[in-house]
């Protein structure tokens, strides 16, 4: 009889969310039954940073994190909770031999570029027709923008280009910031 592999499938899902305050991040495993799960290990490194945040789990986990639980914010911590950046967040997951049994994440976070985005698709003066010219140029290029975002997080997350990724978001972030000093 031929022996069977056992290993358990490490899988992570990092949900968009809209607030930005906090960071979600689901275990989405799939653990071998017949072979126990030691020394679960999550680390995150946030954007600007070359050091990972331990964080505490025990399996399977859903997660709330904020810019106190990251290592971001260091202060008020009971009282308030600071923005979270957007970039490139690495999240690594791993299992006892945590050499050789992990996954690792470049996530893209695009939470700030996203809220203003719909923020300013909420301040245009749209109706059920035709908008106006002036109307219409702001709305292809809020498209364009979007566009530039989604590209930047598919560079990242499927693509692993980082460099390439965080050129397009930086570029996006520039165009949003120029119509949005042209919005009325």
């Amino acid at each position: 009889m031929p022996a069977l592999s056992m290993v358990h499938q490490l899988s992570l899902d990092i949900p968009t969310t809209a607030n930005p305050r906090i960071f979600r991040i689901d275990d989405t495993s799939i653990y071998t039954v017949d072979l126990p799960i030691i020394c679960p290990v999550l680390q995150i490194t946030p954007p600007g940073f070359s050091t990972p945040t331990n964080i505490t789990v025990t399996t399977p986990f859903n997660l709330v994190l904020n810019a106190c639980t990251l290592g971001i914010q260091g202060s008020d911590c009971g009282s308030s909770s600071n923005i979270l950046p957007d970039g490139i967040y690495i999240i690594r997951y791993s299992v006892s031999p945590n050499d050789k049994v992990f996954v690792e994440y470049h996530h893209m976070r695009v939470t700030q570029f996203v809220n203003r985005y719909n923020q300013m698709l909420c301040n245009l003066e749209l109706n059920g027709c035709e908008p106006l010219a002036d109307i219409k140029a702001q709305l292809n290029e809020l498209r364009l923008i979007k566009s530039f975002i989604d590209a930047a997080k598919a560079k990242v997350e499927d693509c692993h280009d980082d460099a390439k990724g965080m050129e397009l978001l930086e570029y996006a972030r520039r165009k949003l910031m120029k119509l949005d000093s042209n919005f009325c």
